[in-house]
């Protein structure tokens, strides 16, 4: 389907990375299109898997959550046993919020998001208690300087 995105697709899934709560008369009027054929559009889209969600983003700090914490795996082995098991623990953490696979020194990145260092103690210990790992080393986020959640869809 990506090599199936016309410039309007590519408009409307700018505006709705931006807003995804524009009514669909807006967002029509912002594409160029009538109210129809971009609620089609929309359904493809999210039909092909290229739309996968809608969110509210919420500000951590304003919820508790004042602790981002980059967490670098290194892996025991890289045996399919061993990563069902490491990805069934990640997946019972509510504060692992992302999970990326690498290449290079680590295998994997975890992105936790916790209240405080405390928290982010007992995660520490249930995480290793949970899957034998080589090596965890832990980057603390002092401050977010740029984030942007847009993919760059413009060409």
């Amino acid at each position: 389907m990506e090599k199936d995105l016309d410039q309007i697709d590519r408009k409307i899934l700018t505006e709705l990375q931006r807003d995804a709560t524009l009514p669909i008369a807006t967002l029509a009027d912002k594409v160029g299109l009538s109210q129809t054929p971009c609620w089609k559009r929309v359904q493809k889209l999210e039909a092909a898997g290229i739309i996968t969600n809608r969110v509210a983003l919420v500000d951590p700090r304003k919820v508790g959550l004042g602790l981002t914490v980059l967490c670098e795996i290194e892996a025991m082995n890289h045996t399919p046993a061993w990563r069902d098991k490491f990805m069934a623990v990640v997946a019972s953490f509510p504060e692992v919020v992302e999970v990326l696979r690498l290449g290079g020194l680590s295998d994997y990145m975890l992105r936790v998001v916790v209240p405080d260092m405390t928290a982010y103690d007992a995660f520490y210990q249930r995480l290793t208690d949970g899957v034998e790992l080589k090596g965890v080393r832990s980057r603390f986020v002092m401050e977010v300087v740029h984030r942007k959640l847009a993919l760059p869809l413009g060409r």
